[in-house]
């Protein structure tokens, strides 16, 4: 596993914790995660600050929490246009979100695939 797209000593104290729930947090962050992107785009058509500001603080807490850092920067990134209004820093922000995602998600499905066997 890429450890600057997804730490695995994050991912070893989950596993740890979470024992055969595992995977499902694994499914749960990745349909959160297209949720939380969709949210993004839509604050950022509407372009509403607020709302950027504060999907991008969600989905930058779940980033952290699954040890996603390079997404969770890039999220923490967006908060920030967002809470300075700076609404026209968001697409291209999120368009680096959408692509670092699309790694993470990935690798989370790799990480899956090893409990599905």
């Amino acid at each position: 596993m890429s450890d600057s797209h997804l730490d695995s000593a994050v991912q070893s104290v989950l596993q740890d914790v979470m024992e055969a729930e595992y995977p499902v947090l694994l499914d749960t962050f990745l349909t959160d995660s297209e949720e939380r992107l969709r949210l993004l785009h839509e604050a950022e058509l509407a372009a509403d600050a607020q709302a950027l500001r504060l999907a991008a603080h969600s989905f930058k807490g779940s980033c952290s929490n699954m040890g996603a850092p390079i997404l969770a920067d890039l999220c923490r990134q967006l908060e920030e246009a967002g809470r300075r209004e700076q609404v026209g820093e968001a697409a291209e922000l999120i368009e680096q979100i959408e692509r670092e995602f699309a790694i993470v998600r990935i690798l989370c499905r790799a990480e899956l695939q090893r409990y599905r066997l």
